[in-house]
């Protein structure tokens, strides 16, 4: 923690605004699509390919908006607020993203998935990237925090399904989600689940 807040209180050009980032050296990396794109090549989790490098980026970003809404949706008016001072426009973002966002966003993740072989499993080809995981990561989180709207999600995004559950299967991510590690979804982290903001599904 000491060393986080000496970088954040550091001055110069790299100095970060906000957790997370990475500090590899001299060099440090923030933001979570940066720190990917930077990480994924050294981890092989994006393809060698540079062009495809770039649209890796491009769908995280994608990713980074997509949860950047759904923080929306509890905090609609205010991050310092706490959700209970913003109730009722909470539920009126919540019902707008539900009806009209999050529908765009999946429909978009599941027509690049969609697009080539009907045996691929992953958006950028044969190989898991660190998209594939991200967008694992959301999924879950969206079941989590809006398991109403989420239900029948396998049906309608069935390519989408296949992929969260591809994911689920490989070793070590199966041995990280039943490890302690594990953090559990909660209300104090980006997809909370408040009952009153989740609806059926349209």
């Amino acid at each position: 923690m000491a060393a986080m807040m000496a970088l954040l209180h550091s001055a110069g050009p790299q100095r970060p605004f906000a957790p997370p980032f990475l500090k590899d050296g001299d060099l440090i990396v923030s933001h979570v699509a940066n720190i990917l794109f930077y990480l994924g090549p050294r981890l092989g989790l994006v393809p060698e390919d540079e062009g495809l490098r770039h649209v890796a980026n491009a769908l995280q970003l994608t990713i980074v908006d997509l949860v950047a809404e759904v923080h929306d949706t509890h905090h609609p008016i205010d991050p310092a607020l706490h959700f209970e001072d913003q109730r009722e426009a909470a539920r009126a973002r919540s019902a707008a993203f539900l009806d009209h966002r999050l529908p765009k966003y999946l429909t978009h993740f599941a027509q690049v998935l969609e697009h080539g072989p009907k045996s691929r499993r992953w958006l950028l080809g044969a190989a898991p990237s660190y998209v594939d995981l991200s967008l694992f990561q959301v999924i879950e989180g969206l079941h989590y925090a809006f398991p109403r709207a989420m239900k029948g999600f396998a049906t309608r995004y069935p390519a989408l399904a296949g992929l969260r559950d591809a994911v689920r299967e490989r070793p070590n991510i199966a041995r990280y989600l039943a490890s302690e590690r594990r953090i559990p979804f909660n209300e104090s982290g980006i997809f909370r689940h408040y009952p009153e903001l989740d609806q059926e599904s349209p």
